[in-house]
Order: structure tokens, then C-alpha cells, then sequence
């Protein structure tokens, strides 16, 4: 799915499951309501056979959770063995990074963004009116690594916020989401060299994000400050 070591790692412990167990060649997560990447099973081993398929489904619907499965973009082998077994195919995403150095270059205007943690209320009220609901905050109180929280402000108002957590040379951003009526005013753009800043200071050297590949907007944005595709993935999911 990566082929960065740094940035596969960093990829699943910033943002982690509420637990994990193995199906054979599958490692399968429970997210407990925290979204797709927490919630599905992905290919630790090449020799996954059908019947691991079927053990890890198994195991999802032990927990009461959909059976989902993460899948790189150019793995034809696993995609064609789900959709077999009747998964179908959703939310391809790519994943993104860039060197901090390059982010950082361009310093954030004092009171543009600030690095807190434990997340103030008004951070957590922009990420539950957003997409990032309690369950997903609670991944992040799950992280168990240097991290932060985010908070950008625009015309003296609380407008956005954002979590990054890094492992060793690597920091991850998730949960962006900006304020409705304050986008395309460059909040998440400094967010994420606020994300970079914080990141240099722990020591890490680069910045990876994943990102839905129908966002477009988001994509453009990314792309202004120089992230680069290292590669993509998608949800195999049945009911």
C-alpha cells in the first residue's frame, strides 16, 4: 500500500484501532465506530488465502461491525478474491506527503494556528459538526505517541481544526475539517504548515495525509503546498 517503511508505519499508529486480531494473512482492527481505517482488515502476508478472507469476516461480525477490507490500489490479486465473495469496491483515497522543510518555509502569522492538546471545546465542537464524530475522537485519544491537536482561527474566530501524531521521522495529519462558513480563506493550509512546524520540533522530517480521491478541493489544496502521491487504497465492504 506504501512503500515508505517511515510512512506505512506512521500511516496505522497514529491513528489506531481500538484493538486488533489476526485472521490468517489479515490483520483485522475494531474500530468501534471510528471510520473505515480503523474499522477494516488488510494483508499483513502474501500467501492470504480465501478462507482468511472468510475468517476475518468472521471476526468483524463477532463485533458487530460491517466486514470491510483495506485494499492498496495495485493489489488485483485481493481485490478480485473480495469482489468474488461479493464485496464491492468504495472511497478510493490516495495518501500524500511532503517534507516539513518545504511546509515550514512559509511561517504561520501569529494567531493563525496554535498546537493544543488536551483539544479545547471549541475544537471538538468544529470536528463533530464536521465528519469527525465522538468515535473518531476517541482514536485519537487512543494514539499513544507525540501528538497534538489543532486549532485555526480567521476574522477572530475559531475556524478549523486538525490532529497529527507522529512515529519517528513521520507525523500524520487527520481529521481537518474546517468551519463551513469560513472555507477558501486558507485555513487548512495553515493548519497543516502548523502541523509541519509541530512536527520539526519533535523531530520528524515529513508530513503524509490520506485523502478522499473524489475531494477534489482538498486535493488542490495539498497540491498548492507540495504533497506528493506515494500511493492509493480503497474499502471492500458487504453488508
Amino acid at each position: 500500500m506504501i512503500a515508505d517503511p517511515d510512512i506505512a508505519r506512521a500511516f496505522e499508529t497514529t491513528w489506531p484501532a481500538a484493538e486488533y486480531a489476526e485472521a490468517g494473512g489479515f490483520l483485522v482492527g475494531r474500530g468501534r465506530g471510528g471510520g473505515g481505517r480503523v474499522s477494516s482488515a488488510r494483508a499483513t502476508r502474501p500467501d492470504w488465502t480465501e478462507a482468511d478472507i472468510a475468517r476475518a469476516e468472521a471476526v468483524q461480525r463477532s463485533w458487530n461491525e460491517r466486514p470491510m477490507f483495506r485494499v492498496a490500489d495495485d493489489d488485483a490479486a485481493l481485490s478480485q478474491a473480495l469482489a468474488a465473495q461479493g464485496f464491492r469496491h468504495g472511497t478510493p483515497t490516495a495518501i500524500l506527503a511532503a517534507d516539513c522543510a518545504r511546509l515550514t518555509a512559509l511561517p504561520v502569522p501569529p494567531l493563525t494556528a496554535f498546537a493544543i492538546w488536551p483539544p479545547l471545546a471549541m475544537q471538538r465542537d468544529i470536528w463533530s459538526d464536521g465528519n469527525v464524530s465522538a468515535a473518531r475522537q476517541e482514536v485519537m485519544e487512543r494514539a499513544c505517541l507525540p501528538k497534538t491537536g489543532l486549532l485555526g482561527r480567521v476574522q477572530d474566530r475559531a475556524a478549523g481544526a486538525a490532529f497529527v501524531a507522529l512515529d519517528g521521522p513521520v507525523a500524520m495529519i487527520h481529521a481537518i475539517e474546517v468551519v463551513p462558513a469560513l472555507r477558501r480563506q486558507g485555513v487548512a493550509g495553515w493548519l497543516i504548515r502548523m502541523a509541519a512546524a509541530w512536527a520539526e520540533e519533535q523531530g520528524a522530517t515529513r508530513l503524509a495525509l490520506a485523502v478522499s480521491r473524489a475531494n477534489t478541493g482538498a486535493r488542490a489544496v495539498y497540491d498548492r503546498l507540495g504533497f506528493a502521491e506515494l500511493g492509493g487504497y480503497g474499502y471492500w465492504s458487504k453488508d
